[in-house]
């Protein structure tokens, strides 16, 4: 791509797009990108010298744009698409792009249905300390820099690998770490198998000199490993119960087990690897401590699968076993709600007290049988709807306490909630 100047971002203001432009402009092209709407991240990247556009419009698409990256959210219809498909601009979806920018580099690839923003984010903190200077992406902002990019300038880069539409097959991964597998996006695989399969042909772009990273003991794992050539570590080898971590829960401790396992195949040291971990600050929206109110602490947290909310909960009993756990929910699409109801109720009902509030659709897949009123009625009487962000938040300030903790959890847009509470 070194014949490649400038390049333009359709949807420039998401945490992927923002971070892969990071890196562009860290090679050193010309970045420009649009959003519909300015925001914090844009905002930073305007101060790192990205062009900013607040309108999505197609005067943003000029003659001396080599390149356009969109998200596969973006309709094909759209505005500045279409114009740049007009003036026979190369135009390439964000994974295409993040695999043509990462694969020439020794590259780690964080994947799995749970844990790998967090996971991802542990392994570059064990790379710093080691001094391996990665570049590297993360799905979230690192609390200890504020951003979702590491400007390196070593061989290697880290990145984090969604499975969503299989966007994954685009990277060539020398060292692959798969958290776990559940069966996930049910918008678009239609069970655990065809899961499965996606990771598989993953897994089988490993080299023979590479190595997989996973809980080979996992059942839904076992699929993905069978008959590959390339060398297999079982991460649970390396999970020390001794190891203090800030973030709480055995989900985080099988988190920093895999990114040491990771590290120590590229030849980083366990003493390393250990002290990284035990001073690794978490990312944004992973248990992330926001304040307190009332004396109660509130927690934002991006969990929006059953066996995500479930070990949340878990965490913060264990490092608040005297507080009660309040979690305000909002589920993250139709689909998945239906599809993942029952286990939703079961996690849910863990938790002290619960808010559910209005289903974020992001992929406008409305139109299901079930609900966020439904679901809090199925959870039971601890359980309550709130039609709205104000609804909730005006009936937990008169009501918490020092003898509470809140966990507010959802992809959406809950954070909201949080922002109004602090």
């Amino acid at each position: 791509m070194s014949e490649k100047k400038h390049i333009h971002f359709i949807g420039i203001g998401g945490i992927g797009m923002s971070g892969l432009a990071r890196l562009y402009l860290h090679e050193g092209y010309a970045v420009s990108g649009s959003d519909r709407a300015p925001s914090a991240i844009t905002t930073a990247l305007q101060e790192e010298g990205v062009v900013f556009f607040d309108t999505q419009v197609k005067e943003n698409i000029t003659d001396d744009i080599d390149m356009v990256v969109y998200t596969e959210a973006m309709p094909k219809d759209h505005e500045e698409l279409v114009a740049a498909k007009e003036r026979e601009i190369r135009t390439i979806s964000y994974f295409e792009a993040l695999g043509e920018a990462v694969n020439p580099y020794h590259l780690i690839a964080v994947t799995g249905t749970h844990g790998k923003t967090t996971t991802t984010a542990m392994l570059i903190d064990v790379f710093e300390e080691a001094g391996l200077d990665p570049t590297a992406i993360v799905g979230s902002l690192r609390s200890k820099t504020g951003s979702n990019f590491r400007a390196g300038k070593s061989k290697y880069a880290i990145v984090e690998a969604c499975e969503y539409r299989r966007d994954f097959l685009t990277l060539e991964p020398d060292v692959l770490v798969i958290t776990n597998l559940e069966h996930e996006h049910v918008d678009y695989y239609k069970n655990l198998a065809d899961v499965q399969r996606a990771f598989r042909e993953l897994a089988e772009k490993v080299p023979e000199d590479g190595v997989i990273i996973a809980n080979t003991k996992d059942p839904n794992v076992k699929p993905v490993l069978e008959g590959l050539s390339c060398t297999i570590v079982d991460y649970t080898q390396y999970i020390d119960p001794f190891l203090t971590l800030s973030q709480p829960g055995i989900h985080n401790q099988m988190n920093a087990a895999a990114a040491l396992a990771g590290a120590l195949f590229v030849g980083v040291s366990k003493d390393e690897g250990k002290r990284a971990l035990e001073q690794f600050a978490g990312t944004w929206r992973r248990f992330e401590y926001k304040g307190e109110v009332n004396g109660a602490k509130i927690y934002d947290d991006y969990g929006h699968h059953p066996t995500e909310v479930s070990a949340t909960i878990q965490g913060a009993r264990e490092l608040y076993p005297e507080r009660a756990v309040t979690v305000v929910f909002q589920p993250h699409m139709y689909s998945r709600l239906q599809e993942l109801f029952e286990d939703f109720v079961s996690a849910l009902q863990k938790a002290d007290r619960v808010l559910v509030v209005p289903v974020y659709d992001a992929r406008a897949d409305g139109g299901s049988e079930v609900s966020s009123e439904k679901l809090a009625h199925e959870v039971g009487e601890k359980a309550y709807y709130a039609s709205s962000f104000d609804e909730a938040v005006s009936m937990l300030q008169d009501s918490l306490s020092e003898k509470d903790v809140v966990l507010v959890m959802g992809a959406g847009d809950v954070t909201k909630v949080t922002e109004k509470l602090i």
